[in-house]
């Protein structure tokens, strides 16, 4: 297992100015951090941009220190910023990646190029908000940006984000709703604002978004979903795009679409992560993110002929065969290489879904029945792993129970998938709006199966996410799901296994009606993309290394807890998940955060308006004289016509409460 190795001693000295502020065209201010080599005024530097609504000060504390300081040390600046209506900037933040977000960006961008340490050239990077905003700033085109780096991100914010997939509402819509809510609640800190901190911090309240509304508004592929999705126009890109992802975290698909997609130098890495930067990701093994992005920068930012470009165009870590767990510490596999994608190595191998299996030859066309109940998907995991809790899906025995399930004969030797596996279904159901999960599954000879990838179609958008059409009960459709991007080497003598379901709770939110569907066994197919066991003789990744963390006090340590409970009374299942944070003390300006999230999630197999989400965040903010504590709480639930959202923020300084307000409102279900 890899370890972190901090460094300490670096080429150029490196200086911190803590908070600055970027005034804006209209007057707004927006508050900085930035690290940069300290005879930079002397000896100009390029510089590494990052933008973000997660709090300089405190949100992305941490990581930044692991990671800026190296970057200066190696003779440039890193710009970390925080948006309107966050951290310390002026102004209020009404939806992510609205167009005044990248306007600001462009801004930035040109007052970096501007000040008199840096040359000129600036790089953009980031990982998830930030991955995201670099892909739709560099669509932009501000002169000044040369090249971006952007991690765990997507080019299609409707059918690769956190809201929907394959047509189906994410539970993650409203669960990052949720956080945003929570997040966006906390004031500046008085000892950079000053005494206007309060005042702030109140008009934030005041003005405080329901970002599930709108999300919920939009439930099509509409204008809201194309903006900020640069998949609609690839070209519009001309920076050097470096791509780089995890399997275990939720953006992994963007990845290749943006390899093929993009006419711009580009390159891609996807490891076997959660939702992290690499040089500090789980599971490991971790790589020298630092050591592989500063040779990027240094080719595009300064001109350096390093062969960056020479590497393989796509760096992908084929992960073993695992057991079931709900995390993991280290995922073996090995790193392999493609010069080009679509890659040139693979082939694409049919296996039949009949009634004995999943078999190489195509059986008797037969109906075979489904009606999974509602709380099918128990062990699917979280959407999107990123807290390093129990996150991973966990064994997928208890939801091929209310599936069906085809499993191949046992694989007289190992099979190595790469790419985006296809399932192809006759399928027809009862009711005009219905959801089809599907699970490709790793199954060992003592039974525990493990979910390699998985993908859901709500049979409404079967043809379009623009344009939806309700379904005709009892009559026949053939659609196709196309599962999520993997590279997975399933073992020899184990076996796989397809299994569809018509309900995949909590990750999904349930169709109106309870589905019966009948799919005709043989004629639906699984078409999986094989690669041979190559030796990609590729040298070792670099280590992973960190520049020295942040000075810290633990108040109050980390911890996890998710429960499933069954009620053997009412028949309800329901699920609870506690994820304390911790409470720690920043040791450089003695700011103490802490924060934590409750979230129980509940409903009865039969009976699909019976789900409800309940999600409460607590955060804090103090000093020895100062403290103030936000608690934010939103419920959602639905009837076969409408989803109801209820929400209330409370906001207290000391334990006297000073702002309260509370939302309730519906918004009519559309084929969802």
């Amino acid at each position: 297992m890899n370890e972190q190795k901090i460094v300490t001693t670096f080429p150029r000295g490196v200086k911190e100015i803590e908070n600055t502020w970027i005034e804006m065209s209209d007057g707004c201010r927006l508050a900085a951090r930035i690290w940069m080599a300290e005879d930079a005024d002397d000896s100009p530097v390029p510089a590494i941009f990052e933008y973000l609504p997660y709090r300089k000060r405190d949100g992305t504390a941490l990581r930044d220190e692991l990671t800026y300081p190296y970057y200066a040390g190696h003779g440039y600046a890193g710009v970390r910023v925080d948006m309107r209506g966050n951290g310390e900037s002026d102004g209020l933040m009404f939806d992510e990646y609205v167009k005044q977000e990248q306007d600001d960006a462009l801004e930035v961008i040109a007052w970096i190029a501007r000040q008199p340490w840096c040359d000129g050239n600036v790089g953009m990077m980031g990982i998830s908000w930030g991955g995201f905003n670099g892909l739709q700033v560099a669509a932009r085109r501000p002169a000044a940006l040369k090249a971006i780096i952007t991690l765990c991100s997507t080019d299609d914010r409707y059918a690769d984000d956190i809201h929907y997939k394959g047509g189906a509402m994410l539970m993650e819509n409203l669960g990052w709703a949720s956080t945003m809510f929570a997040f966006s609640s906390r004031p500046p800190d008085p000892l950079l604002v000053g005494g206007r901190w309060r005042d702030m911090w109140m008009q934030r309240l005041n003005n405080m978004p329901l970002f599930i509304e709108n999300w919920l508004s939009h439930q099509w592929r509409d204008e809201f979903w194309k903006h900020g999705s640069v998949c609609e126009n690839f070209a519009s890109l001309n920076t050097a795009v470096y791509a780089i992802g995890g399997w275990g975290d939720a953006y992994s698909n963007a990845i290749p679409r943006l390899l093929m997609g993009l006419d711009c130098p580009v390159r891609g890495l996807t490891g076997p992560w959660i939702h992290k930067y690499p040089h500090f990701a789980k599971p490991e093994p971790a790589v020298g993110f630092l050591q592989d992005s500063l040779a990027w920068w240094d080719h595009w930012l300064k001109g350096k002929s390093n062969k960056v470009m020479d590497k393989p165009l796509y760096q992908i870590y084929m992960m073993d065969s695992v057991k079931p767990q709900p995390s993991y510490e280290v995922r073996p596999g090995r790193w392999i290489a493609e010069r080009a994608w679509p890659s040139v190595n693979t082939h694409c191998k049919t296996f039949y879904l009949n009634r004995a299996g999943l078999l190489e030859t195509q059986g008797a066309e037969e109906p075979l029945t489904l009606s999974s109940p509602e709380n099918t998907g128990i062990a699917c995991g979280e959407y999107c792993a990123m807290w390093q809790g129990p996150e991973s899906p966990t064994d997928q025995r208890q939801d091929d129970a209310g599936s069906l399930v085809f499993d191949s004969k046992p694989l007289a030797n190992c099979m190595e998938i790469l790419g985006a596996p296809l399932v192809e279904l006759e399928i027809m159901v009862d009711r005009p709006q219905a959801n089809v999960a599907v699970r490709l599954c790793d199954v060992w000879p003592s039974g525990e199966s493990t979910r390699i990838t998985y993908g859901v179609l709500n049979l409404c958008h079967r043809d379009s996410h623009e344009q939806p059409r309700p379904l005709t009960p009892g009559k026949q459709y053939r659609v196709c799901i196309q599962l999520d991007d993997i590279a997975y080497r399933v073992a020899a003598k184990n076996r796989i296994r397809v299994s569809l379901s018509t309900a995949y709770w909590p990750l999904i939110w349930p169709a109106a009606e309870h589905v019966s569907a009948t799919v005709l066994a043989a004629a639906s197919i699984l078409k999986l993309p094989l690669r041979p066991a190559l030796d990609d003789h590729l040298p070792e990744l670099p280590p992973a290394v960190t520049a020295p963390p942040l000075p810290i006090t633990t108040l109050r340590p980390p911890s996890n807890v998710r429960t499933v409970e069954y009620d053997l009374v009412s028949g309800y299942t329901v699920m609870h998940i506690e994820d304390d944070f911790g409470q720690y003390k920043n040791l450089k300006h003695g700011l103490i955060t802490g924060q934590s999230a409750r979230e129980c999630y509940r409903i009865h197999p039969d009976e699909p308006a019976t789900c409800q989400a309940d999600i409460h965040w607590t955060q804090t903010l103090s000093r020895e004289d100062w403290s103030v504590r936000t608690e934010t709480k939103t419920t959602l639930k639905s009837n076969a016509e409408y989803f109801h959202i209820v929400a209330n923020m409370e906001a207290f300084e000391g334990e006297d409460l000073v702002f309260q307000r509370d939302w309730d409102s519906r918004v009519k279900r559309r084929l969802l």
